[in-house]
């Protein structure tokens, strides 16, 4: 591996910068993972950032179960983050939906709509296993290739499109 690659793999997993999407929760998780970004937790210093725009992260941080308004917005952040993209689940809903498996208005766990690297199980889980969750997903991005990325993220296209029929 040249220099610049080994450069750029380094600052990769030392920086992740997040967007976090809210795709129906009751907010229980959203003020977790705001708290962990909060001074008493520091997660800057170690260089992970909030960013407001999925054009600009790294990681995409997701509470809530998917539900059907949120489920074109949630395959178009998806593909406005650059490759190479992590995705956490933050809580219970994006994993199995919890209390709102059943309800017609819920579209299904994140899984179904696009490829989940971590989960951070909890209702709502603490900031500190948040900040776990995260840095996974940093150590994940860092051994991420582009290439490889790209590759796998058509092969997942693919795949819910098959299912899908």
């Amino acid at each position: 591996m040249n220099f610049i690659k080994r450069i750029i793999k380094n600052a990769r997993g030392r920086s992740p910068w997040l967007f976090h999407m809210n795709t129906g929760s009751c907010n229980g998780c959203d003020i977790e993972l705001i708290a962990s970004l909060t001074p008493r937790f520091d997660v800057e210093q170690v260089g992970i950032k909030h960013e407001a725009s999925p054009r600009h992260c790294d990681i995409v941080c997701v509470t809530g179960p998917v539900t059907n308004n949120a489920v074109n917005a949630v395959r178009a952040v998806y593909g406005q983050v650059c490759h190479p993209k992590a995705v956490v689940a933050i809580g219970s809903c994006p994993a199995t939906c919890n209390a709102f498996v059943n309800s017609p208005m819920v579209a299904g766990p994140l899984s179904n709509h696009m490829p989940v690297d971590v989960y951070v199980p909890g209702c709502p889980p603490r900031p500190s296993a948040i900040i776990e969750g995260i840095a996974k997903a940093a150590a994940i991005l860092a051994e991420r290739d582009v290439e490889q990325s790209i590759a796998l993220s058509k092969a997942n296209e693919a795949q819910r499109k098959e299912s899908a029929r």
